[in-house]
């Protein structure tokens, strides 16, 4: 379990504050309709439908489908489940040596997918343009919303040795870190690090670190002094929200047209959290050069980033009825120029049994401005209503997430490269979405809806090819229209997540070839998740 700082043949890249790259691009462009329960019961199968108010952010033109104004709104509860435990690393005897404890955690998100109206004027004609509407919405096309937390003992890394190497093998001079200055040019996490006492430098070098749960060696080596409880957490909030200003027209009652002024919206928020501490404290030995010693006893490390933006956009649709209950929809969005602005800030402390050499650091807040662009998405639709009673409806959603872009004039060396890892990795997302409704008595409808989409992801860093991936939902839902103008719905949609891998830092315990030490892998997290969304909307025509 050692590192030879001597004999290090890994380098890594040093981590930054803030660094846009393909996945914040994606995040931000990926569309996941919410809308109105009867969107979202029906699996927003909506294309070639319309006529409800969720419908308008897949076709412009279901608002011309309706002949009387209406509003409603829909609130919404999201709940979220995580299951997180260690992952066995390779060649491994069978015993799980970190993050051993199985954890579960869970979070209720309330928010508001629907809220809109939509104006109806009849022409009195016969045919030409028999109507028009006008109507302004807002739908909720995207949401984050998930809490992740672990728990477990760790023998062989932690957090701050990783952190040491990091700062090691990228040869950071300790005055540089620990400048007044430092935030304005050195990477933030080493800084936060050294400043905060997480790292220092040992044996006279001004570049080679040891964290502070670390020994140190007379060959030259460090190792973690004993065993640490480490526990990590991150929470994500936030959601993508579509104004529209729509605009629709009826001619003939055969043909339905219909476009959207959007104005999209971001407000995405991210914490994490970790922290180690000495199951004793007597196993982590620091001597001072003054003759006194020093013992380890607990860390924290909090890293917090929000993005707030907005941009403009298009949307043009079409339904067609041609007769014997047939329908056909389609519909085409330019892309979205987005400005989006940033905000980050980083916080450690380290503490002792000897408070008085307890230390923190804090980093101002930094800020960061750039344009992104979502690409162009099409999606096409097709419907069968049986006499009123039933309707059955499918539609095909495409967008090629290669054509996403960054713009900036003051990061063109930076965005070039990865404008080119985002061409290079990144293809067409493909989506499918199948409803039905059933209608027993004309005040009662019965739904249920499924859609996939496959992954925008195409090809890993070193250009394999990645193995198809798809997310997956089912839905169901009930809905109520009274004789009058008033009507409810009420959805039920699970998502069917896949698992995920992660690690909360990387591996840096490598023998004298540079290969991992079998029994010093960092750890890996198996977080197996769980989503579910419930909405009911209320709603009047008029």
């Amino acid at each position: 379990m050692k590192k030879t700082f001597i004999t290090i043949l890994l380098s890594l890249a040093a981590l930054g504050a803030s660094a846009q790259n393909a996945y914040d691009a994606l995040n931000f462009s990926e569309n996941d309709y919410e809308g109105s329960a009867r969107t979202v019961a029906m699996g927003n199968a909506f294309t070639a439908l319309g006529g409800d108010l969720g419908s308008i952010s897949i076709n412009p033109a279901g608002s011309a489908v309706a002949k009387y104004s209406q509003f409603s709104l829909t609130p919404a509860l999201t709940f979220t489940g995580s299951t997180t435990m260690g992952v066995l690393p390779p060649g491994s005897n069978g015993n799980l040596p970190y993050f051993e404890r199985e954890i579960k955690s869970n979070a209720t998100r309330f928010s508001m997918p629907n809220i809109g109206m939509t104006f109806y004027y009849d022409t009195n004609r016969k045919s030409g343009i028999k109507s028009m509407v006008f109507g302004f919405i807002a739908n909720k096309t995207a949401g984050w919303d998930e809490e992740v937390y672990a728990n477990g003992t760790n023998k062989s890394t932690s957090f701050m040795g990783a952190m040491a190497y990091d700062a090691t093998i990228n040869g950071y001079l300790d005055a540089n870190l620990d400048a007044k200055d430092a935030y304005d040019f050195m990477p933030w996490k080493p800084v936060v690090g050294y400043q905060s006492g997480m790292i220092s430098t040992f044996g006279g070098y001004n570049d080679q670190y040891v964290g502070a749960s670390e020994l140190i060696f007379d060959n030259g080596t460090v190792a973690l002094g004993g065993p640490l409880k480490q526990t990590y957490g991150r929470r994500t909030s936030g959601g993508k929200y579509e104004y529209l200003f729509n605009f629709g027209m009826n001619i003939s009652d055969f043909i339905y047209l219909g476009a959207n002024l959007g104005i999209n919206s971001i407000n995405y928020t991210y914490e994490e959290y970790f922290k180690e501490v000495a199951v004793d404290p007597a196993d982590f030995e620091i001597l001072l050069t003054n003759g006194e010693s020093l013992y380890f006893n607990d860390m924290r490390y909090r890293y917090q980033y929000a993005a707030n933006g907005s941009g403009f956009f298009g949307k043009f649709g079409i339904i067609v009825t041609p007769g014997s209950g047939l329908r056909f929809g389609a519909a085409i969005q330019t892309p979205v120029v987005n400005t989006i602005t940033e905000e980050w800030k980083m916080a450690g402390e380290t503490s002792y049994t000897n408070s008085g050499y307890n230390a923190s650091a804090s980093s101002p807040y930094g800020t960061s401005t750039y344009t992104m662009v979502s690409p162009f998405r099409a999606n096409f639709g097709a419907a069968y209503t049986f006499l009123g009673k039933a309707v059955i409806s499918a539609d095909y959603e495409m967008a090629d997430y290669g054509q996403m872009k960054y713009q900036s004039s003051d990061w063109d060396d930076y965005f070039f490269e990865v404008n080119e890892d985002i061409k290079s990795r990144f293809g067409i997302s493909h989506m499918l979405r199948v409803g039905a409704e059933f209608k027993p008595i004309p005040e009662l409808a019965v739904r249920a809806g499924y859609g996939m989409t496959t992954a925008a992801e195409k090809y890993d860093y070193d250009g394999s090819r990645l193995d198809l991936a798809a997310h997956q939902n089912a839905s169901f839902g009930l809905g109520y229209s009274s004789q009058n103008s008033f009507f409810a719905d009420l959805a039920v949609r699970k998502a069917f997540l896949q698992d995920e891998y992660f690690m909360p830092y990387d591996d840096y315990m490598f023998d004298e070839d540079g290969n991992v030490m079998v029994d010093a892998y960092a750890p890996e997290i198996l977080n197996k998740r769980s989503l579910w969304k419930v909405l009911i909307t209320f709603g009047w025509r008029f």
